[in-house]
């Protein structure tokens, strides 16, 4: 089972913010990008109202002629992967402290390396969850803390879905 899942685990990436779309998708194109994106990941999911939603509450900004945008785009990533882990509310209030200090093409990478770097090591693919970055801001470890929170949540949904498939493959 372990083999596995690790096989599996390193085959996700998360597109990086020079990757995401920046042409401006509609919000079927967009709840469908991120969705499409994060299936390997097997317990996240966006919709539509859920997009419309994080506008009113000031989470991303506003669509520009009914579409959105890599940082619209980048910002719904993280929601859509934290809200595992933390409220709407705190989820904002990272928004607002990592603004501060990053751009938000360094925070959103930073986002998926730091994802991808938990989840290699959580899942076996990497014998150690290595430092990324040279400095150790709050932010970062606030951030850290979660994506690790969020790992383990993954972790768990991938080794019930691997022996739920195994239980039904040996009952039939």
């Amino acid at each position: 089972m372990k083999k596995t899942l690790a096989q599996d685990a390193a085959q996700f990436h998360l597109p990086r913010y020079a990757q995401l779309p920046d042409m401006g998708l509609y919000l079927e194109q967009t709840t469908k990008y991120i969705n499409q994106c994060l299936i390997p990941l097997g317990c996240m999911e966006i919709t539509g109202s859920m997009i419309r939603n994080y506008v009113k509450m000031g989470l991303i900004a506003k669509p520009q002629q009914k579409q959105y945008y890599a940082d619209q785009i980048a910002h719904l990533f993280g929601i859509t992967i934290l809200k595992t882990v933390l409220s709407l509310e705190y989820i904002k209030e990272l928004f607002v402290m990592q603004e501060r200090i990053y751009s938000n093409e360094v925070a959103y990478d930073y986002l998926c390396m730091e994802l991808e770097n938990v989840l290699y090591f959580r899942f076996g693919v990497t014998e150690s969850a290595d430092n990324i970055g040279k400095t150790s801001t709050m932010e970062k470890e606030m951030l850290r803390s979660a994506v690790t929170s969020v790992s383990h949540i993954i972790y768990l949904n991938a080794c019930f879905a691997y022996l739920s498939k195994n239980k039904e493959n040996s009952e039939a």
